[in-house]
């Protein structure tokens, strides 16, 4: 670069470098292949969706994801379970260790820290009054045990006088009517249901197969690179719990006085952070909100 060049960029060099400083800051923690139903000031929220089957390359429709989310005296924890991948994971252990003991208070400290379980699939979002930009487009969808219950109900039903019906297949499967309401602070699906079989586009298979392509691959949820060590895992569970396996030591804390704005502004980052992770992670039956109105 020649120095004549040189001038010429400094003069842009305050522009230039608050751009930088943008770029290293800012962060979206939202992922746009997601589909989250919006619910009303009530906590009302309706729209029909159909679960598509298995992508190329893959052989299941859905994958199955354990993770931790709860807050000790140092902090929150907030990480995917190596038992997702049938490991060992430290928090499972010292759920065991609790459980043992045959304490009851130990007990209700193990349940308050189980596992949350997440199902992941992709779908085709059919009705969506609240965002009608989203209907006919393919996202990703995750979900609890209630709506994984419902499509077992489908694929391995109960009674002997129930034809098993496979809610994935474009041709042979069923529209999901996602009733949401809000009970008890908390959401609830119980009222969701399956139509009656129908196939996708008339069973248009041109259609259908440019809807297959729009899918997004599920496998890179529980690949090995999403998951922490278990000692990293067993590091950060120690920090949380201030080396009190009950979690009941004191957290150490800092005054407001003592605090600059650097530490302000890292300690709110952290919470979005946390409060995105703890949406992410944790089962639909959980309202996250309860986890996030908890925080310091």
């Amino acid at each position: 670069m020649s120095f004549k060049d040189f001038k010429n960029r400094s003069k842009n060099s305050i522009s230039n470098l608050m751009k930088k400083l943008e770029d290293g800051t800012k962060k979206d923690y939202k992922d746009d292949r997601f589909w989250r139903p919006e619910q009303d000031k009530m906590g009302n929220g309706f729209a029909v969706i159909r679960f598509l089957p298995e992508v190329n390359g893959e052989d299941c429709p859905w994958v199955k994801l354990f993770s931790h989310a709860f807050q000790g005296p140092g902090g929150w924890y907030i990480e995917n379970s190596l038992t997702t991948m049938n490991q060992k994971d430290p928090v499972s252990e010292l759920n065991s260790e609790l459980w043992n003991t045959g304490s009851e208070e130990d007990k209700n400290i193990a349940r308050s820290r189980k596992r949350k379980t997440t199902f992941i699939s992709n779908i085709l979002v059919l009705k969506d009054e609240a965002n009608p930009q989203n209907e006919g487009k393919v996202f990703l969808y995750k979900y609890g045990t209630k709506i994984f219950d419902k499509i077992k109900e489908k694929i391995k039903p109960e009674f002997k006088d129930e034809e098993p019906i496979n809610p994935f297949d474009f041709k042979g499967g069923c529209n999901f009517k996602l009733k949401i309401r809000k009970i008890g602070g908390y959401t609830n699906y119980d009222k969701s249901e399956f139509d009656s079989p129908a196939a996708l586009y008339d069973g248009d298979d041109n259609k259908i197969e440019k809807l297959w392509n729009q899918q997004h691959p599920l496998n890179e949820f529980v690949a090995p690179s999403n998951f922490k060590s278990y000692d990293d895992l067993k590091t950060r569970l120690h920090e949380v719990l201030g080396g009190d396996i009950r979690g009941t030591a004191p957290a150490v804390s800092r005054n407001a006085e003592d605090m600059d704005e650097n530490d302000f502004q890292e300690k709110h980052s952290s919470m979005k952070q946390k409060r995105q992770k703890i949406e992410d992670t944790v089962e639909d039956e959980v309202d996250p909100m309860k986890l996030f109105e908890q925080m310091d």
